[in-house]
């Protein structure tokens, strides 16, 4: 089978490139390389350096692929609130222009990654799928229309799409000047040059850790899936860590800073129906995680 992975020199899109070539898949990987890092592509899979934003390019590449993992994106929270015009031009129009490529090449599937970040933080904990969205930050807007526009072109052009909304993603990769949130890679940077780790805020506020290797088999079974209406499935652990927590894991002295306006406070993530309508549930225990992930930083 062909695939094309939008992001695929990110964090999470290049370990779903991996485990594509594994399966023996040919694989189209899309990345302006904005975020993403040219070695993180895996050397089987062909490489198109092409911006989202870019429709006509975009399309070209969609030729005769079976299915798309769309994971472009700029991420960054607080890029977001600063500019939020270039970053809706990249997270919306360029999911826009994803979706129309797919119908126009006649690609059958979309798995689209979208975040928690779309619910409210006032909804009742664990959030299920059917929790209120009230966005609290532009990114999370740009991810709950993208969301919606899968929805549409399910209906109107018969797209089968899925819509994953990860919580908090960790592992191999994952940099500390990317995407929000970025505690665990800040802290281990932070670690590995003896400075002190920077906790935002108190550190009492959670997030439910989900490891990379966990939302990689999510997606896989999404394409795999009988749902395709832009159904909207949460891809977490269903625990909650908070910040001095992983701190504390880490190790070493801390130092507190401001909290950040747009966050939300507690976060834990219902995955019931990942199970259900997926077969999938997270294999990877955090404490083992982190402790895995600090030795791949030496720590």
């Amino acid at each position: 089978m062909k695939y094309l992975v939008t992001g695929g020199a990110g964090f999470i899109g290049s370990h779903i490139t991996d485990k594509l070539i594994d399966l023996g898949h040919d694989v189209i990987v899309i990345d302006n390389l904005m975020l993403g890092k040219r070695d993180f592509v895996n050397k089987k899979a062909k490489f198109k350096k092409i911006d989202i934003r870019n429709y006509k390019k975009l399309s070209k590449a969609f030729k005769g692929m079976d299915g798309v993992f769309h994971l472009a994106a700029d991420p960054r929270l607080q890029i977001s609130i600063e500019d939020p015009i270039t970053t809706h031009e990249i997270n919306v129009t360029g999911t826009l222009n994803v979706l129309k490529a797919a119908v126009d090449n006649k690609v059958k599937k979309v798995i689209f990654s979208s975040s928690c970040s779309v619910y409210d933080d006032e909804v009742e904990l664990p959030i299920n799928e059917f929790g209120k969205t009230q966005p609290k930050n532009p990114y999370a807007m740009h991810k709950l229309i993208g969301e919606e526009y899968c929805r549409l072109f399910s209906s109107l052009y018969n797209l089968e799409t899925v819509v994953l909304r990860y919580f908090n993603v960790y592992g191999v990769r994952k940099l500390d000047n990317g995407g929000y949130p970025m505690v665990i890679p800040i802290f281990l940077g932070q670690k590995k040059r003896g400075e002190k780790l920077t906790v935002v805020g108190d550190g009492k506020q959670t997030r439910d850790y989900v490891h990379v290797s966990d939302v990689v088999s999510a997606n896989l079974k999404a394409l795999e899936s009988n749902i395709k209406n832009g159904d909207v499935v949460n891809v977490g652990s269903g625990k909650q860590i908070s910040v001095n927590e992983i701190a504390d894991l880490i190790g070493g002295k801390t130092e507190f800073l401001p909290q950040r306006p747009g966050e939300m406070r507690f976060i834990e993530a219902d995955n019931k129906k990942a199970k259900e309508v997926l077969n999938w549930e997270p294999n990877v225990e955090f404490k083992q995680g982190l402790k895995n992930l600090k030795k791949d930083w030496g720590l």
